[in-house]
């Protein structure tokens, strides 16, 4: 394993960006709590899981008040990837056909990997593929920049024609139909022998 690819909508995050109503926005875990439903006395909204930000008490919405969250999973393994980067050669890509690519560029600089890092300072800047192309043509652009066998990349999508496509090239394709989880990516550890 030399390459690691992620896409992002319902891969990485929820909801999708076409799902989400205009641009996200950082608002204050009060705002986004209600603070007139507690005059109110009703309950407060919860913190969802993996809506950390890079701001402390701050997480990301859409107009509508829907946050934007980091799977779990997703986070787990991006924050394993920034520590195995310093004992191996591992690149990091992304591979999306995301909608909205100036939402999915604002999200990756305000949500967070388990360990804190932005999503930005976890992908490598010049192995991000974002276009409505096929992702075959993402991975021969990403084969093309890196000199990295197919053999040797490992991709983690949603969408099961993306892992068909993707996989007759020869890369090793993980289906994350309900996001990334923790299992996906130790299955892709052991298959690898790095566990």
């Amino acid at each position: 394993m030399q390459l690691v690819v992620f896409d992002l909508d319902y891969t990485v995050w929820q909801p999708e960006m076409y799902q989400i109503d205009g641009p996200p926005k950082l608002v204050s875990v009060d705002e986004f709590r209600g603070k007139q439903r507690r005059k109110n006395k009703t309950p407060a909204r919860q913190i969802p899981l993996g809506s950390t930000t890079i701001t402390p008490n701050k997480i990301a919405i859409d107009r509508r008040g829907t946050p934007i969250t980091v799977f779990d999973g997703a986070a787990h393994a991006l924050s394993e990837i920034n520590r195995m980067k310093k004992d191996m050669d591992l690149q990091v890509a992304i591979s999306s056909r995301t909608d909205e690519p100036s939402w999915a560029y604002q999200l990756m600089k305000w949500l967070v990997a388990a360990d804190g890092t932005p999503l930005s300072k976890c992908f490598d800047q010049n192995l991000i593929e974002i276009s409505y192309a096929d992702k075959s043509s993402h991975f021969e652009s990403l084969n093309r920049k890196t000199g990295i066998p197919f053999e040797n990349m490992v991709f983690f999508d949603n969408e099961k024609w993306n892992i068909q496509s993707v996989g007759q090239l020869g890369v090793k394709c993980y289906h994350t139909p309900n996001g990334m989880t923790r299992e996906d990516w130790t299955q892709c550890l052991e298959e690898f022998g790095l566990v």
